[in-house]
């Protein structure tokens, strides 16, 4: 039986001896694709090549796509793991074919792959095709499918579009018959939605282009673009009709039942097949660069996770779960992801820390859920509104809420919730005014199709010709810019490196034999470097030839501390762990910013030792070394790529440092990464490097700023004149500050206790306005109104007076800084029939102020203003004698 890394093999193998081009998956996040969250076919990362925008060295591909469906048209989240074939990610076998082959060899290829290399029983298999394809039709009758089982399908089952214009074409698909101990039939009959005939492969003809005005034309350029599901027809060659009883899942159910010591069967095998299915989404996200957040990417990542761990607690797990089974997930599905590998120590860490603070969450919603549940009629779906409160306030996801309610057998308000987030959003965009950058960007493709993206000179230079090709006013193209105008310029070449990567784009200026302009900022678009200019003297017009320079203080200041962030980011995962993968940064003239993976604040002991091993690199003032090569030799040799990012043929390798247990080629280097930015030629370069702290830039990232060179320097000295000044007014050495501070704070910290000491005294000894012992209703009751203490002293002092009396109530209105502190104690002996708490609430309401809280022996309020302290004494009397 062969497993499923052997089937995604054999499938590539098989194309690779057709002649086509094995490509390894893109990442799942689109690149340069705003429309898609994520990548959900095999087609994406060739979008390009379909519609002609783009062309490689190869016209047959195949890949083994990594795919996430959880949110929008495709939302397969709610299913997931209730049925056999749900998966919030899966893997989609593809083959493509860029104007080479078209339908007979598309035709073929499917057919002996799947009947001779998997030996599928012919007579299992039936193909639709789309009713006017006669062509498709008369292929599989010649390879001996009978006209039974080829079946015309007139809806859009069979006709693929790849938008509302544009490439578009029919399909053709493959379906399986498991047999008729299953319900259901052929597709295009009634019962088509049963699981009899499941579809296996889809094969499209991308043949004609879609207009605006419903017609179309005959592409210049045939492709073809297939897609099947390698879940899928794993189960069918190991003889299962359901995906999780492949040997992938299979291994992953024993693991998290293993781990959680549970059955992996029975009722708790749908929690087993979630926890399954949101491992290897989540896992795969995370190795692809995606961060747990509360919006975008991070928030679909975010309800994965959570979805996961809920069913781990249904589970009974009181630990953390997922991160355990990521070895597991490695060992089946690394060696053809190597990425997985590589960031399995950020996936277990940012799992294990994610299901750490969600089960606060998790509690606190389910409670919140029964809560409203409990004020409902038996039976009653939830309110649309209670299950937005819920996603909206307390952070509790809706399909988490839907998972509990199917649960209970209850249902929820769908229209409700949805016209509840509808309100939401409209108020949103009502106070969002917009940018206008989606129009602006169509000006750079237009300028990019007519003279090509602009070749940049900086790495070698800070001084160009270049000719200006296209100037822009306020979004339009004009011919000539004059003295006082705020512009856009494009050249042919620039040395201006454009803001990418974390850095900052260059400054400078521009002149021509007619005029200049100081470039305030660079920018890019398409390809396009993109020059923003405040035009000084005399006037810019198009195609003149123009001198580039680049502001060259502020250029080096730049690379210092690009330079710098590349031996922070080392230094980071020497003293942290291999988890340390790079999450953004910022790369100026004035500073440097570096967000990285990492769920706890540093240690003072750790900033300085990371600043210290970044300085002694600094010291060594090796060489600084960029080379050019292919991604896999750059990742071979140990070059740090980011998480996620897909990079074309050849790639620039930074090397900085020299370290005898580094890496590199030598073994011998300290830093090594892929980056497109500039750099300084030795680490001497940066100076110094100084760090300013460490803070949380969002849930498992951290943020180190720091600064090097000159702005190190005055740093450093401003400190220490800081320092000198602060041990001028203690009267100590600079080196006696610390233990001088820490006397006084001492110092300080005894006198406190001391007065509090005292006010405790006095207002025990009754100095203050005093209501004496009385009985009240058979209970005794003591009251005091103090002045001159504070509202957490009355805890304590509710407790000396409740051991003073012995059994009875107390109540403590503090005058403090004009507003009332009140506080109530009742003694055990008493809680079953007075609460600490209705006393403070009905002491609070007649001092202006709402609510209280607490237990029945001890309870807290406030009001905003004392001077009604008889009333409220007054108050919790009438509660005691009530």
């Amino acid at each position: 039986m062969p497993s499923l890394n052997d089937i995604r093999s054999t499938f590539l193998r098989y194309f690779e001896k057709q002649g086509h081009s094995v490509q390894p998956s893109s990442p799942l996040v689109p690149r340069n694709d705003p429309t898609l969250m994520f990548v959900n076919s095999g087609m994406v990362q060739f979008k390009n090549l379909f519609t002609g925008a783009e062309t490689r060295d190869y016209k047959r591909a195949t890949t083994a796509q990594k795919c996430v469906r959880a949110g929008g048209k495709h939302n397969d989240l709610d299913n997931v793991g209730y049925t056999a074939r749900h998966h919030t990610f899966f893997e989609m076998l593809g083959n493509f074919s860029f104007g080479d082959y078209f339908k007979d060899e598309a035709i073929a290829f499917a057919w002996e792959l799947i009947t001779k290399d998997f030996g599928i029983d012919k007579d299992r298999l039936s193909v639709t095709v789309y009713h006017t394809d006669d062509e498709a039709y008369d292929i599989w009758k010649k390879l001996g499918v009978p006209e039974e089982r080829i079946i015309r399908i007139a809806t859009s089952d069979n006709f693929w579009q790849m938008g509302p214009t544009g490439p578009c074409g029919p399909c053709t698909e493959i379906f399986y018959d498991h047999g008729a101990h299953i319900w259901g039939g052929p597709p295009g009959s009634p019962e088509e939605d049963g699981d009899r005939f499941i579809e296996i492969w889809n094969i499209v003809f991308m043949q004609n282009e879609q207009f605006e005005d419903g017609s179309m034309r005959a592409l210049d350029m045939q492709s073809i673009d297939t897609g099947m599901g390698l879940e899928r027809i794993a189960a069918l060659l190991q003889g299962s009709h359901d995906n999780y009883d492949t040997d992938l899942f299979k291994a992953l159910i024993e693991a998290s039942a293993n781990a959680t010591s549970t059955d992996p069967f029975g009722d708790q095998n749908v929690h087993h097949r979630v926890i399954a299915d949101h491992l290897r989404s989540t896992s795969f996200l995370i190795a692809d660069g995606v961060m747990p957040s509360n919006d975008g990417r991070g928030y679909v990542l975010r309800r994965i996770m959570r979805r996961a761990m809920r069913h781990a607690h249904l589970l009974g797990a009181k630990d953390p779960v997922m991160y355990q089974l990521v070895p597991s997930l490695v060992g089946k599905m690394g060696a053809a992801y190597p990425e997985l590998g590589q960031a399995q120590s950020l996936i277990e860490e940012t799992l294990r820390a994610e299901e750490t603070r969600f089960k606060q969450t998790l509690e606190r919603g389910l409670r919140l859920l029964d809560d409203e549940l409990d004020g409902l009629a038996e039976g009653a779906e939830l309110p649309g509104k209670a299950a937005f409160k819920l996603y909206d306030t307390f952070g509790f996801p809706l399909d988490l809420t839907q998972d509990a309610l199917r649960e209970k057998g209850r249902t929820l308000d769908v229209d409700g919730f949805d016209a509840a987030m509808a309100e939401q959003k409209a108020k949103a965009r009502a106070s969002w005014a917009g940018t206008g950058e989606a129009a602006d960007s169509r000006v750079w493709f237009d300028i990019a199709d007519q003279h090509g993206t602009t070749d940049f000179l900086g790495y070698d230079t800070e001084k160009a010709e270049g000719q200006l090709l296209a100037i822009l006013k306020d979004g339009q193209r004009v011919d000539v810019a004059k003295t006082g105008e705020s512009v856009q310029l494009v050249f042919n070449q620039s040395p201006f490196y454009a803001e990418s990567g974390g850095q900052v784009g260059d400054r400078g200026t521009v002149r021509t034999d007619s005029g200049a302009g100081v470039v305030t900022e660079t920018r890019k678009s398409a390809g396009v470097f993109i020059h923003f200019a405040d035009i000084s003297e005399g006037e810019l017009r198009t195609g003149a030839g123009t001198e580039l320079v680049v502001d060259h203080d502020r250029r080096s200041a730049i690379r210092a501390n690009h330079s710098a962030t590349h031996l922070l980011h080392e230094a980071l995962r020497v003293a942290l762990g291999d988890h340390v993968a790079q999450r953004g940064s910022l790369n100026a003239d004035d500073r440097l910013r570096f967000d990285f993976s990492h769920n706890n604040a540093l240690t003072l002991e750790q900033l300085r030792q990371i600043e210290a091993d970044v300085n002694r690199f600094i010291r060594q003032n090796s060489k600084v070394e960029t080379r050019i090569m292919t991604p896999d030799d750059a990742r071979a040799i140990g070059a740090q790529a980011l998480f996620g990012e897909k990079y074309g043929d050849e790639v620039r390798v930074v090397s900085m440092g020299k370290d005898p247990t580094g890496k590199g080629a030598d073994g011998q280097t300290y830093s090594l990464e892929l980056c497109g930015g500039t750099h300084v030629k030795q680490t001497g370069d940066i100076g110094m490097f100084v760090t300013l702290g460490d803070s949380a830039s969002s849930a498992g990232v951290r943020r180190i700023e720091a600064l090097t060179g000159q702005a190190a320097f005055d740093y450093l000295s401003a400190q220490d004149t800081r320092l000198a000044e602060t041990a001028l007014m203690l009267k100590a050495s600079a080196e006696d500050v610390p233990t001088r501070v820490k006397a006084l704070l001492d110092e300080r910290k005894s006198l406190s206790n001391e007065v509090a000491q005292l006010r405790r005294e006095l207002a025990m000894s009754g100095g203050a306005t005093q209501v004496a012992d009385e009985d009240v209703n058979g209970t005794p009751f003591f009251a005091q109104v103090l002045s001159g203490v504070s509202g957490k002293d009355l805890p304590s002092l509710i407790d000396e007076h409740k051991a003073r009396i012995g059994s009875g109530a107390v109540l403590l209105i503090a005058d403090a800084e004009g507003k009332a502190a009140v506080a109530a104690g009742v003694t055990d002996d008493l809680t079953d029939r007075i609460s600490a708490v209705d006393l403070v609430r009905a002491a609070v309401a007649e001092l202006g102020g709402k609510g209280g809280g607490g237990r029945p022996a001890m309870a807290q309020g406030g009001g905003a203003s004392a001077e009604n302290s008889d009333a409220a004494i007054s108050a919790a009397k009438a509660v005691i004698g009530g």
